[in-house]
């Protein structure tokens, strides 16, 4: 009598855990399909930041249907953030016994939201005298354009760019690390042009060699900017470029090392925020292996001393650190790439115009592509390809959910 008593009860419990159970693994279901649909169309938002062309719509639809096809998308619109899209979307769940006695819906619902907030991006880009004229004109107007997509007009986005141009090495702003304003040696020292160890040197030249060498090689290069909001400000730093004046060298790993410093919290930059709220990215963008004048080449200069005496490591007294094939600067800039990659950086490269096999696998090495990819990494063999590179890399920078 008792369990004839009990058993409807019994059943009634039964039904409504396997319908809670089916809720569960639905909502679940659908709400990785909306995270991946956000992401998708968040992807997208460089070619179409207002939502106006379907293209971001397109790619959420399909990335949903892909992950779950009974899911309906109800929404595709942008979100509370900045250059951002929010998904919604519901999925029909087949309940057995709460559906009749009015406990649930038969209907569960997910939303996601993804987008650009809260990334900190520093441009690190040669400004080598070879850079000069279309190639740098290019890298601007397209660093310009990846900056537009991360701080539209009217908004304040969570969201700061910095830049670092460097040839033979980087110029830094004055009050930053405690010296005056100008370049940096390797060592972190003033930059003040040929060591005074090699001036002996340099007065022994005739006149006509002395007359090729430039002492200064720092002033017309552009200071490297910290991370910032003021979009005018990025712009202005970003357009100071010009790849002209006198030629130091191109040393790679200095560039990376300031977009290092840049990127994070501790002096001599301390307008990073913290690696467990932002997106960390540098992109780093050269036309040429590191060049010292020691490996030969078009720009090898062949009396000593000589401008590129003036780079990061002459400057410093130090003639032993040279840029041949597994030599020390190529060694630096695998180091200085590893230890952004320590702070949680991302690295993107880009190898503008041609190179041996050596100089490709460096900048594909310092990349941070996922294992058995190239995908942080770029060859632009022409310099008309470099737009089109910087907004692969501002699709790559959208895969964040923000909600």
């Amino acid at each position: 009598m008792m369990i004839a008593l009990l058993l409807p009860v019994l059943l009634a419990v039964a039904g409504i855990a396997i319908d809670m159970g089916n809720l569960y693994v639905t909502h679940t279901r659908l709400q990785a399909a909306v995270d991946s649909g956000a992401l998708a169309g968040s992807l997208e938002l460089p070619y179409d930041p207002d939502l106006s062309k379907g293209i971001v719509q397109s790619a959420v639809v399909s990335m949903v249907a892909k992950n779950m096809e009974q899911a309906e998308v109800t929404s595709v619109a942008p979100g509370t953030e900045v250059r951002s899209v929010e998904v919604e979307a519901r999925a029909k769940v087949e309940l057995i016994l709460m559906k009749f006695l009015n406990l649930a819906d038969n209907y569960v619902h997910a939303k996601a939201a993804a987008g650009f907030n809260k990334i900190e991006v520093v441009f690190v880009i040669d400004n080598s005298g070879s850079m000069k004229g279309t190639p740098i004109t290019l890298v601007k107007e397209a660093s310009v354009g990846l900056t537009e997509l991360l701080i539209p007009d009217g908004t304040t986005p969570d969201t700061k760019v910095g830049l670092v141009a460097f040839k033979g090495k980087v110029r830094i702003g004055e009050g930053v690390d405690g010296l005056p304003a100008g370049c940096r040696n390797a060592d972190g020292s003033l930059n003040e042009g040929i060591h005074e160890d090699f001036m002996d040197d340099y007065w022994r030249l005739s006149y006509y060699y002395r007359s090729k060498i430039t002492l200064d090689t720092c002033s017309d290069l552009p200071e490297a900017m910290p991370l910032s909001k003021d979009k005018d400000a990025i712009i202005a730093a970003i357009n100071s470029q010009t790849a002209t004046g006198a030629w130091s060298g191109t040393v790679i790993p200095e560039g990376i090392k300031w977009g290092r410093h840049i990127l994070t919290e501790e002096a001599p930059y301390t307008e990073a925020g913290s690696k467990d709220d932002f997106r960390k990215i540098m992109i780093v963008l050269t036309d040429g292996d590191t060049e010292d004048g020691e490996c030969g080449g078009t720009y090898r200069a062949y009396y000593r001393p000589n401008n590129y005496w003036t780079n990061a490591y002459f400057g410093m007294g130090d003639d032993t650190s040279h840029c041949e094939d597994g030599g020390v600067l190529n060694a630096d800039m695998l180091a200085e790439a590893q230890k952004a990659k320590d702070e949680g950086i991302e690295i993107f490269t880009i190898r503008f115009g041609s190179s041996d096999t050596t100089d490709r696998n460096l900048m594909m090495e310092i990349a941070s592509s996922k294992p058995g990819t190239d995908d942080h990494y770029f060859d632009a063999p022409s310099v008309y390809d470099i737009p089109e590179i910087f907004k692969k890399i501002g699709k790559q920078l959208g895969w964040r959910l923000l909600h």
